[in-house]
């Protein structure tokens, strides 16, 4: 591989019902907020999803709360002050989920306002699984999100590129930006050119089972010349956590080239804390493929284990370099 470098609802606590306390007892304003601690001075005009906002150039005590954004604040030498600390992927951020100088504010399923608020952020980076909770948290400081999406207007994998670019602004970092951008375009390009519309099914593993994830991980196929054999029609990015009755009958007459499989479980454990069952034995185990294509001729890749949790401009990076590998190797 050309290598570059939720759990169920939980009950809301009575720490999150004193967060309104908190939230009404945030007496900086936004204002006073802009421009405290800063440590390059000045504010920089970026688009968010709210619009054009103006934000302080290299602020000192950022809170990233977009798990799509850690990989690139952390390529920028950003350290947060705050981040959700379950969201964060197994390896690679073992200094920030050690640091008890980083607060944990939670999850988007139960935030914890009042930590947040005492990290006192300059800056709050929101957004995509913190998507509803905006208002809340413009109330303590700051906050822009500048997340992917896929309703942005070239797609997911496209607003990956504007999210780096315009974190590069705010931290003054538009050169690494750039280099991490070319190196996407790079592994982007290479797995178009070495994909020529076989078929493919894009597959996620939970809880011992194997359903569409084409909800999920259909933007990783968006920019290929690969053709889905299941659409994600009538499913949302949710659908991973349920079982929608996926037949492994109906993968096999389907017969697809090949299957790219996100494991869920790897990245978050099991719904009722049992022993996670790694993806490859669960498609090893069904017997109903054994005549598949795919199967025959070994043509399953399994995305990172953290590719769930990080979903962000890395994450696609290794993950278009996985299949451009496994493509050419496959002739």
């Amino acid at each position: 591989m050309r290598s570059h470098r939720f759990r169920k609802p939980l009950v809301v606590t009575g720490s999150v019902l004193c967060a309104g306390l908190v939230l009404s007892a945030c007496g900086a304003s936004d204002d006073k907020k802009d421009t405290a601690g800063s440590k390059g001075g000045g504010t920089v005009t970026i688009t968010t999803a709210q619009g054009e906002m103006d934000v302080p150039v290299k602020p000192a005590r950022v809170a990233a709360l977009d798990n799509t954004s850690f990989a690139t604040l952390k390529a920028f030498g950003v350290k947060p002050v705050a981040v959700p600390k379950a969201l964060l992927p197994t390896e690679g951020f073992e200094d920030w989920q050690n640091d008890a100088s980083i607060k944990d504010v939670g999850t988007h399923r139960e935030p914890r306002f009042e930590e947040l608020n005492a990290a006192e952020p300059d800056l709050i980076i929101g957004g995509y699984r913190f998507t509803d909770h905006h208002d809340k948290l413009s109330k303590i400081a700051k906050t822009v999100d500048v997340a992917p999406s896929d309703e942005a207007a070239d797609g997911y994998v496209a607003s990956l590129k504007t999210q780096t670019e315009t974190l590069g602004k705010v931290f003054g970092q538009e050169a690494d930006a750039k280099e991490i951008v070319g190196a996407l375009d790079q592994a982007e390009k290479d797995a178009a050119g070495a994909t020529r519309g076989e078929s493919v099914f894009l597959a996620v593993a939970s809880a011992g089972k194997v359903d569409n994830g084409a909800s999920r991980i259909g933007r990783l196929a968006e920019p290929l010349n690969l053709k889905n054999v299941l659409s994600a029609e009538g499913e949302d990015s949710t659908s991973v956590h349920n079982d929608s009755g996926l037949a492994p009958e109906t993968v096999a007459e389907l017969n697809p080239d090949w299957v790219i499989m996100l494991d869920r479980d790897a990245a978050v454990g099991t719904e009722d804390g049992s022993e996670a069952i790694a993806a490859k034995k669960i498609v090893d185990g069904m017997e109903a493929w054994d005549k598949t294509t795919f199967r025959q001729q070994d043509q399953v890749i399994y995305l990172d284990d953290d590719f769930y949790l990080s979903e962000g401009i890395q994450a696609y990076t290794d993950a278009f370099d996985q299949v451009a590998t496994a493509f050419d190797a496959a002739g």
